[in-house]
């Protein structure tokens, strides 16, 4: 057994030496650091490297840590504008590892995890990253879902609605105590849902900056990483959910944002160029109810967080600090209650 891998590498090899063309044993493999969701590992095998990614182990929440759906979207995708890595193999059979997973190709590229890109050397190349971040989030709200196949992925209409009820009631299912402040977002949430636009296409769910990794030499997605929340929802959704991310301070989670960083001065976009950047390749004039958007973002990733600091207490979340990241919850609450109280003294 290779290190940091639960289960038989040997009864894997067999099962993928039946199952993908040309693919030649022995095989090592080693768990990606990082993320809290589907265990994730780097398999080297004689006849190339291949990324495993799959379920986590334990009893999960209804429709969480579907690792199939993200087989379906990521092979969709394969042929379009949107870069997404290749994906050879969807196995159901729990019996060979202990849970479902899929094979994809290894992408070589890098991943940041600060707003920041302090390690980025010039301006001018994170100004690139955060339009290649623009771009490829308007290429994927204008897939044509019937023509790659995914009309059936999600409920067409009523996005946030339907997102509203699932995650309050994913978040009572997984709640470990009472937080006034995500009790007062989520009464906020229900009374200021706005009504449905029509507005439908492919969302991708965690649309955010370590979700992307980009070219070694140059500021350009090779993939976009991470699709189990992917569905068809409200192309605004995305938008405000990256927003959310570049919105929060240092420290909470794996994620360092842009709070009381002076943007300009790193030749990042402040949210409004960049929302109007997006509005512009979409070709919308502006978008109405941004406040109920953002604050949604963060009662959605804080009902997230919930779930993983459930499953910490169960022992069976896939990250070794998994169990800490349940004091997020409040804070996260906190920060969409305070947007909502500055939007009430700008009316």
């Amino acid at each position: 057994m290779a290190a940091n891998v639960p289960f038989d590498v040997e009864k894997l090899t067999a099962y993928l030496a039946l199952h993908l063309d040309g693919f030649i044993g022995p095989i090592t493999l080693d768990k990606f650091s990082g993320g809290q969701s589907n265990p994730t590992y780097k398999v080297i095998a004689q006849s190339g490297i291949f990324v495993l990614r799959s379920q986590p182990p334990g009893k999960l929440l209804k429709s969480a840590h579907a690792v199939d759906r993200e087989y379906k979207v990521l092979a969709a995708l394969k042929s379009s504008d949107v870069p997404v890595a290749e994906v050879y193999h969807l196995c159901e059979d729990t019996s060979i590892i202990g849970s479902m997973f899929y094979l994809m190709e290894y992408c070589d590229g890098s991943v940041y995890w600060s707003a920041s890109l302090a390690e980025v050397k010039t301006n001018e190349y994170r100004s690139k990253m955060y339009d290649a971040m623009n771009n490829a989030l308007v290429a994927l709200h204008r897939i044509n879902i019937e023509s790659v196949g995914l009309s059936e992925y999600g409920k067409a209409g009523n996005y946030f609605q339907r997102q509203y009820d699932r995650w309050s009631a994913q978040y009572r299912a997984s709640e470990l105590k009472k937080i006034i402040a995500m009790d007062k977002l989520n009464q906020w949430l229900e009374v200021n849902l706005p009504a449905d636009d029509g507005k439908v296409c492919l969302v991708h769910g965690d649309f955010r900056l370590d979700n992307m990794m980009f070219a070694q030499d140059k500021p350009e997605i090779i993939a976009i990483l991470d699709w189990e929340l992917s569905t068809l929802g409200h192309p605004f959704s995305d938008l405000a959910y990256q927003c959310m991310g570049l919105r929060m301070p240092q420290g909470i989670g794996s994620i360092d944002g842009l709070k009381g960083v002076d943007r300009a001065s790193l030749g990042i976009p402040t949210e409004e160029e960049y929302v109007a950047n997006y509005c512009q390749r979409m070709g919308i004039e502006k978008i109405d109810n941004w406040t109920f958007y953002l604050a949604f973002s963060f009662f959605r990733l804080a009902a997230i967080v919930q779930g993983v600091a459930k499953r910490a207490s169960q022992g069976n979340a896939s990250n070794e600090n998994a169990s800490k990241i349940g004091q997020f919850v409040e804070p996260l609450a906190l920060m969409a209650l305070e947007i909502i109280a500055q939007e009430k003294v700008r009316k």
